[in-house]
């Protein structure tokens, strides 16, 4: 074998998921070090900073010591002693870099006036969040915290700039990757330009996608993503298509892409005569320059750091498989960056690598007895990355991918294609750029050939079936994976694959009979004839109001793909009327769900620059758009509304003059239900409109601010309404519902329902004159 060859296949063994056979046990020491440092800073990073690190580190430190020492008797300890340096380590990191990630003058700083913040600007920015380091201006001394910067999506700082910002500061839980959310309260400055190698990976970024805009479709605005992981041009509804699909990893840059890029600049100084000490230096540096240009994510890191410990050792002489190359990976990772252990993403690519290398051989030689070989294989890499990743995956959405393995085996082949041919665009683009034009358009065929994979897996009956949600969802999920592993691996005939066969049928029998039994009561029980529903988008608010085929839609959640998920569930097309009570993220961050698809727009007062770029792209997607004032009024089939809130003037942007409406009954409607929908409005605003206009008592009130404890007593009581919603998120930080407001709803008679309990809710008429409405809930809890 070439010198070329060997180390291209190596490198492929180690950074992206060689499958080959099952590691031997020699190859498996490493393991119980990287679970030891993964739960160590998983727990740790949990708890504030004053629980007690240092000591947890010492009692580590004592613990390893002593199981070194029992490894001279028992060799078996010696695994022990090094999980245990590895938890000592990453505990002794936590309770170095705890006490210092949430300055004392930041923590002051949360309860007063916006903040004068300079911001070094450290990640990638997605719809205006921008991860970054920031310093007090008038306090550069304090010391520096992470932080989540929330701007209007206008501006695009870019990585390694330095920006000024006025923004209010909000502590996040101490797990978190940042320690505070800041949200600008005015348009930020740029006083510092990024460093000129971060400058040079952003204007190759922003190169390619200037070549990305030049091309029709869908494959146009996914091809940056293959390519380099930039996501900004992909929408919601082809983001949507990607996740129900089960291929939205191809956008995210892991091993594969680092393979490719490593591999190729590998082979390419084996031709031409390198040493072998050169190529690793000449690799390493390729290397490192994909991870600036593709910015430091979780998942890069990990496949980064991976690549590197293979290179390293190949310099050595001494090639390694990719378990051992995983393991080192990951607890060097997470000794460095502890906080890495409740990421999402470096969880993810972490999984689907192990799974590959520890399932995808064992799994191609079953298959292979029923299929030629190479299907096999083929068929086994996204089963095995699928069955590895889906705990984790269960805990964002509590959902199967029912066809996720045949989209990934049609998708795949084309991935690396728009990945290598849209990486040369992205680099020749500044020196080439008809040659870079021409690659672009090549690359958009795979690209496109990818998006259209996805959006037909995504339209398929049961893209994404249902699954018990929680601990007990994840314990089923992993209890019913090992036993189809056992039927499929175990040897032939014994007795564990006889009862693992039996277990697995009877767990796939009885999954499909519950849902598509829950799915048959839950139509059955769905009142048909539904005025009012809160669609469950999490913290945040999306309620639908229905009457005489004519549809409204006041707020869109955070986000939207439940809000689309919502609206589809519903067999909701065309919004009539969409009401965006304010421009909060949790009011307004799902509307591109349903952009081209609005008539007319009510919409609260312009508070910030970027409120007016989403009104811009409603009327560009044909709604007429007005601003909401007192007074204003309409028709809903045979419902009719008025808006009792805000005045024109007198009232601050924001959740002080959200849009408030009441719904009555039209006169020829005497089954319809009445409604007051209250936005955010706090107590000061609600006061005022009582005081300014009649307030009657409704049927459905549809709680302000999530049931925060600002509010009017007297309003909800005056209201006396007979049913209340609640948009709320399961275990949100803010304490919504608080008891105050829950007990004010309970004082006037109100019964309560709300979405992290009751998922989905639908409001009816009473079948008899005189009685409350109907409600039916997705979920009795």
């Amino acid at each position: 074998m070439s010198a070329a060859a060997a180390g291209a296949a190596a490198i492929r063994t180690m950074v992206v998921d060689g499958v080959g056979a099952a590691p031997r046990g020699a190859e498996l020491r490493l393991l119980p070090a990287a679970l030891a440092a993964w739960g160590a800073a998983g727990v740790l990073v949990g708890v504030g900073p004053g629980a007690g690190h240092a000591v947890i580190a010492g009692a580590l430190w004592a613990a390893a010591a002593a199981s070194a020492l029992g490894a001279l008797r028992v060799r078996v300890l010696a695994w022990a002693s090094v999980a245990l340096t590895a938890a000592a380590l990453v505990a002794t990191v936590v309770a170095v870099q705890a006490p210092a990630r949430a300055p004392t003058a930041f923590a002051s700083a949360v309860r007063g006036a916006p903040s004068e913040l300079v911001v070094v600007v450290t990640g990638a920015v997605s719809e205006g969040r921008v991860p970054g380091r920031a310093q007090l201006a008038r306090d550069p001394q304090a010391g520096e915290a992470a932080i989540l910067l929330f701007l209007d999506d206008a501006v695009e700082p870019r990585i390694g700039e330095t920006w000024a910002v006025q923004a209010r500061l909000r502590p996040v839980p101490p797990g978190d990757d940042v320690a505070f959310l800041a949200f600008a309260g005015a348009r930020p400055t740029r006083i510092g330009d990024a460093p000129p190698l971060l400058a040079a990976a952003s204007e190759l970024r922003a190169g390619l996608r200037r070549l990305s805009e030049e091309l029709p479709g869908d494959g146009a605005l996914l091809l940056p993503g293959l390519a380099v992981g930039d996501t900004a041009r992909v929408d919601a509804e082809l983001e949507g298509a990607m996740v129900s699909s089960s291929l939205s990893h191809l956008t995210a840059v892991s091993g594969a892409n680092c393979a490719i890029v490593v591999g190729a600049v590998f082979a390419c100084c084996a031709l031409i005569g390198m040493r072998r000490g050169l190529r690793v230096a000449v690799s390493l540096v390729a290397l490192a320059g994909f991870v600036v240009l593709v910015t430091p994510e979780p998942s890069v890191l990990r496949a980064a750091v991976m690549g590197g410990v293979v290179l390293l050792a190949l310099a050595a002489g001494r090639p390694t498989r990719g378990m051992p190359a995983l393991c080192l990976a990951v607890t060097v990772l997470l000794t460095v960056d502890p906080w890495l252990a409740r990421s999402f993403g470096f969880a993810l690519s972490a999984l689907a690598t192990a799974g590959l290398l520890l399932l995808a051989g064992p799994l191609a030689r079953v298959l292979g007895r029923w299929m030629p070989p190479a299907l096999a294989l083929v068929i086994a890499v996204p089963l095995a990355a699928q069955l590895a990743c889906q705990p984790v995956l269960l805990l964002l959405s509590p959902t199967l991918p029912l066809w996720g393995v045949p989209a990934n085996l049609l998708a795949a082949p084309a991935a690396p294609l728009a990945t290598v041919l849209g990486l040369i665009a992205c680099l020749l683009a500044p020196l080439a750029p008809p040659l870079a034009h021409g690659l672009a358009a090549i690359a958009w065929l795979p690209a496109s050939w990818i998006a259209a994979v996805a959006e037909v897996f995504a339209g398929l009956p049961g893209a994404r079936m249902p699954w018990p949600s929680g601990a007990l969802g994840l314990i089923v999920w992993v209890a019913l994976s090992l036993a189809v592993l056992v039927a499929l691996l175990a040897p032939a005939g014994s007795r564990a694959r006889r009862l693992a066969a039996i277990l697995s049928l009877i767990g796939v029998l009885g999954y499909l009979g519950a849902t598509v039994g829950i799915r048959v009561v839950q139509l059955a029980g769905r009142p048909p004839d539904w005025q009012y529903a809160m669609c469950d988008v999490g913290q945040g608010d999306a309620t639908v109001i229905r009457s005489a085929g004519v549809v409204a839609l006041v707020d869109t959640g955070p986000e939207p793909a439940a809000l689309a998920a919502c609206l589809d569930d519903l067999g909701i097309g065309a919004i009539d009327l969409l009401v965006l009570t304010h421009d909060d993220l949790d009011h307004v961050g799902g509307t591109d769900a349903v952009l081209g698809r609005v008539g007319a727009a009510i919409v609260g007062p312009v508070g910030e620059p970027g409120d007016e770029r989403l009104r811009e792209r409603l009327r560009a997607g044909g709604a007429r758009v007005v601003q909401g004032v007192t007074g204003m009024s309409g028709m809903l089939g045979a419902l009719s509304w008025r808006a009792l809130w805000p005045p024109p003037r007198g009232v601050e942007p924001g959740n002080p003059a959200s849009v408030a409406l009441l719904v009555e009954p039209g006169p020829e409607c005497g089954s319809c239900l009445s409604g007051l929908l209250l936005g955010d409005l706090g107590e000061e605003s609600q006061s005022r409109m009582r005081g300014a206009s009649a307030v009657p008592g409704v049927d459905v009130l549809k709680v302000a601010h999530h049931g925060s404890a600002d509010f009017d007593a007297e309003l909800y009581a005056r209201a006396a309404a007979s049913v209340a919603l609640i948009g709320v998120g399961v275990d949100n930080d803010y304490g919504h519902p608080t008891a105050r407001a829950l007990e004010a709803l309970a004082a006037s008679g109100t019964t309560v329902f709300r979405t992290d309990r009751d998922g989905l809710i639908l409001v009816a008429p009473p079948l008899t004159p005189g009685a409350p409405p109907r409600v039916w809930t997705a979920r009795t809890t």
